[in-house]
Order: structure tokens, then C-alpha cells, then sequence
């Protein structure tokens, strides 16, 4: 029993790298899809990202906290993207957006043993951009001296207009529309290759039917007329079809 078992299990190991092996030759066959369609994949993301994404452009302002304590700081990054910050802010600048809005604009980082902060809003509009984190920093500022009666923070760089949208990033989308396009296609052909059951060769009769061959009949070449007919009709099927190739070999 314990033999019988470690040869079935042989043979399932066997199997599994014949099956890996297989998959890794269709792929190889079909190397010139996979890439033609990563290019393809690549013209449309990077079409998508020029022509249908919007340009964001960012500004940053940074601010020095005068306390000594860093848990202030770190309550200072709440306050600044705080419902009562940001509403002053839509109104001081007559925004056409509600404070939620705007705080999706917002990025507060503390560079680490630092007691500044650097503001960040981006914006379609590079001049929008620089205003909005100007009188972000300010309006804060105002709030944590007036309202909480603290010590505000003191502003040591104000915004500037940027000259070169942050996003999107046309190249990085193109690489993502590549691998995504290469994914889809390997991940096919792979799926093609295991859920393939046909036999095309002496060696799956023995190996799935573990019958002995006898012999092999060659196929007749006498159809010439019918082998070109289904070379004309067989479409972009024998293109993506890792056995296309394989079945004509054989043959």
C-alpha cells in the first residue's frame, strides 16, 4: 500500500511539471501575442491617461509648530483638514465645493523629527493650487492662535505655482495597461492550455489512457483544397490558440 501510494504520487508530481512545462511552451509559441498586446495595452492606457484624465497640479506650503510638544504637531495635522478650517477656507476663497471636497485635496505630512508641516493641495488649476494651501496655512494658523488659544504656527514658505502636473503620469499608466493587457492574454492561453483535454500524440494516449500504441495511422495529405480552406477561416482563434501551431506540426 505505502509503494502504491508513493507511485501515485510520483506520477501526480510527474504530471504537474509535464502540465507547468506545457504551459510554459504555449506561452513561448505565443510570445509574439503576448507582446503585441502589451503594446496595444500600452497605446490605451497611455491614450486614456493624455486625453481623458484630468492634469492635477500640486503646491506646498510648510509651517513651523513653536510648541515643543509633538503630540501637538501630530494634533495640528487633524486640525488643519478639520470641518472648521476647511469651511473657512470655500468660503474666504468662494469655492464651488463643500469642505469634504476640499479636504480630498488636502495632504498634511510631519517630516519625521521635525516640528514642521508641510501642506499640500492639489488642483486642476496650478495658480487654485497655490491659493488654496496659502490660505489653508493661514486660516489654521489663525484657528489654533485665536480659537484654542495657543501658540500658532508660524509660516516659513508659502506656496508656490507649480510649472509641471504631479499627475497623471502618462508612462506609468502605459506600463500599467501593458502588464494588465499581458496579464489578461498569458492568463488565457494558460486556461486554454489546462482545461485542453484533446489527445494529439502517442505519448497522451499512454499517459492519460495508459494503453500501449500499437501504431499510428499518418494523416492523408490528399484534402488539398479543405487544408486551405480552414487555413482561410480559421481566424484570430489560431492566433490566440496555443495548440494552433502545435496541431499543424504534428500533423
Amino acid at each position: 500500500g505505502m509503494e502504491k501510494r508513493k507511485n501515485q504520487g510520483q506520477e501526480w508530481e510527474d504530471e504537474e511539471v509535464i502540465d507547468l512545462g506545457e504551459i510554459f511552451y504555449a506561452l513561448l509559441r505565443k510570445l509574439w501575442v503576448i507582446i503585441a498586446v502589451a503594446v496595444l495595452g500600452a497605446g490605451i492606457g497611455g491614450a486614456y491617461s493624455y486625453f481623458l484624465l484630468t492634469p492635477q497640479y500640486s503646491s506646498t506650503a510648510k509651517i513651523y509648530v513653536l510648541t515643543k510638544e509633538t503630540q501637538l504637531t501630530q494634533d495640528y495635522k487633524t486640525i488643519i483638514t478639520g470641518r472648521s478650517v476647511m469651511e473657512e477656507v470655500v468660503d474666504k476663497l468662494h469655492l464651488d465645493m463643500d469642505y469634504k471636497e476640499l479636504v480630498r485635496k488636502i495632504k498634511v505630512e510631519n517630516p519625521s523629527d521635525t516640528r514642521i508641516l508641510n501642506i499640500s493641495a492639489l488642483d486642476p488649476d496650478a495658480e487654485m493650487a497655490k491659493k488654496i494651501v496659502d490660505m489653508t496655512a493661514k486660516v489654521a494658523s489663525d484657528y489654533v492662535g485665536e480659537i484654542m488659544e495657543m501658540t500658532p504656527p508660524k509660516l516659513i514658505e508659502s506656496g508656490e505655482v507649480a510649472n509641471q502636473k504631479t499627475s497623471p503620469s502618462n508612462t506609468k499608466n502605459a506600463l500599467i495597461g501593458a502588464l494588465i493587457a499581458a496579464v489578461i492574454v498569458c492568463g488565457y492561453i494558460t486556461l486554454t492550455v489546462i482545461l485542453n483535454d484533446t489527445i494529439r500524440s502517442e505519448e497522451d494516449v499512454e499517459k492519460y489512457l495508459e494503453l500501449p500504441v500499437l501504431a499510428a495511422i499518418p494523416e492523408s495529405k490528399i484534402h488539398g483544397r479543405g487544408e486551405k480552406k480552414v487555413k482561410r477561416t480559421s481566424g484570430i482563434w489560431d492566433i490566440i490558440n496555443p495548440f494552433a501551431g502545435k496541431d499543424k506540426k504534428e500533423r
